[in-house]
């Protein structure tokens, strides 16, 4: 019953692809002696088709069955090696192992098993590339001699991991074949556990080279940030002394250009330093799970990503900073000259304002100049109307004096003509009021 009532459940589409998520890369078993070589190329978020494709044509040559559609990793058993494929956000990773007893370290390696054609037509540019080999507990530890034909002894590191059971020694070089070199000795690992090591000692390589790719940008960014700030002071001590409202506009342009120069350049190294940050914790998190203890003479891995990974690192984080921080100090004089700019355009218009009412003025001034010389011109045509009017009174036999009629219609007519003047320019008043259309 209850097993038919969970069934009855609605499932979320994601439910199952998030659960197998976590057991999406597990760890190859790996037993000594082993040799690996580990590849990771830059293929950018857009290039998983073209990883897939290559590795699909890898199965077809070899007969056996291809990634399912989606896949972001692989394991095959092919002709006497194994690969391992995984599909990151920007690189892809090729790891290539041969299990059984081999000669000299590093003369033959894994990757030199797989088809040369179909290795070097593999997608993207070459990040990283590694040698692993990985020595039979049987066999005595490498001393430093011996280290040191494999390796470059001046460079080397090496510490004790997983608790004792496992030594490993790299030197964070190119070799002659342009792939780094790696040697892990077995002292009593188990195949899952020797397969963790190895992993944790390639991501380790993987994620901080992929971290580097930041330093670059910094070092191009940095210069441009300190041009930038220095064109700002300049800018700043400049808006003290500009008097003009031109002057004051002319360095808001610059200061514009410079914000827009602060702002392409966090777009374009944002991600950079996103995705830096992201890689630096993934190796802070894969050294620790090493768990490392000191071989007298040695760095271990921890004390090399301090001394020398985390200043590179710091270098970025500290570009980042500097450019967050001048796109708010740019923020912050662009709106104090925007406002200086605005006080200066209000008192333009405040004093605008004042040139256009007095002129209002005057020419009301005159309006009402004009409107008297109005009423003394109507008044003087009226009354003449006037004496027309009484003289043909006159000449009807109506006796009126035409000097005394005359006399009398002036202050009548000339009242007269000043109230309707007077009552048309208020009506006009009134319509030129705001909302006088609507009533």
């Amino acid at each position: 019953m209850a097993e038919t009532k969970a069934k009855a459940m609605r499932e979320h589409p994601q439910r199952v692809a998030l659960v197998n998520e976590v057991h999406a890369r597990p760890f190859l078993a790996v037993a000594a002696p082993e040799r690996a070589s580990h590849l990771a190329m830059t293929t950018g978020e857009q290039g998983a088709s073209a990883d897939r494709a290559h590795l699909v044509v890898l199965c077809e040559r070899y007969g056996i069955a291809h990634p399912p559609p989606g896949a972001n990793h692989f394991v095959a058993e092919l002709d006497g090696y194994r690969l391992k494929w995984e599909r990151h956000t920007e690189f892809c990773t090729w790891t290539f192992l041969k299990g059984g007893a081999f000669g000299t370290p590093f003369a033959q390696n894994a990757i030199d098993l797989a088809p040369a054609d179909w290795v070097a037509a593999i997608p993207g540019e070459r990040i990283v590339a590694v040698h692993v080999v990985l020595l039979a507990r049987e066999r005595t530890a490498p001393d430093v001699a011996e280290l040191a034909a494999w390796l470059h002894a001046d460079y080397l590191v090496g510490s004790t991991m997983a608790g004792g059971r496992a030594l490993a020694w790299t030197d964070f070089r190119l070799h002659a074949d342009g792939f780094g070199r790696i040697v892990v000795h077995d002292r009593g690992l188990g195949e899952r556990q020797c397969g963790r090591v190895i992993q944790r000692l390639l991501e380790i390589e993987t994620y901080r080279t992929m971290a580097m790719l930041a330093l670059p940008v910094a070092r191009d960014v940095g210069p441009r940030v300190t041009s930038v700030d220095a064109d700002l002071l300049g800018i700043m001590d400049a808006m003290q002394a500009a008097a003009g409202i031109g002057e004051q506009r002319a360095l808001l342009d610059r200061l514009t250009a410079l914000s827009a120069e602060i702002e392409r350049a966090t777009a374009a190294s944002a991600y950079r330093f996103g995705a830096a940050r992201a890689y630096a914790e993934l190796v802070a998190k894969r050294v620790a799970e090493l768990r490392e203890e000191r071989i007298e003479g040695l760095q271990t891995y921890r004390e090399f990503m301090d001394r020398r990974f985390e200043p590179a690192l710091r270098t970025c984080e500290s570009t980042a900073d500097r450019l967050a921080r001048m796109s708010q100090r740019l923020t912050r004089a662009g709106a104090l000259l925007r406002t200086r700019v605005d006080l200066a355009v209000e008192a333009q218009n405040q004093s605008l304002l004042a040139s256009m009412d007095r002129r209002a003025h005057l020419q009301l001034r005159l309006q009402e100049t004009v409107e008297g010389l109005s009423v003394a011109a109507i008044t003087y045509y009226m009354v003449g109307l006037v004496a027309y009017a009484v003289r043909a009174l006159d000449a009807a036999g109506l006796h009126i004096d035409k000097d005394i009629a005359t006399g009398v219609a002036i202050p009548v007519v000339a009242l007269a003509v000043w109230l309707g003047l007077r009552r048309f320019r208020r009506s006009l008043q009134r319509a030129d009021r705001p909302g006088a259309g609507d009533r």
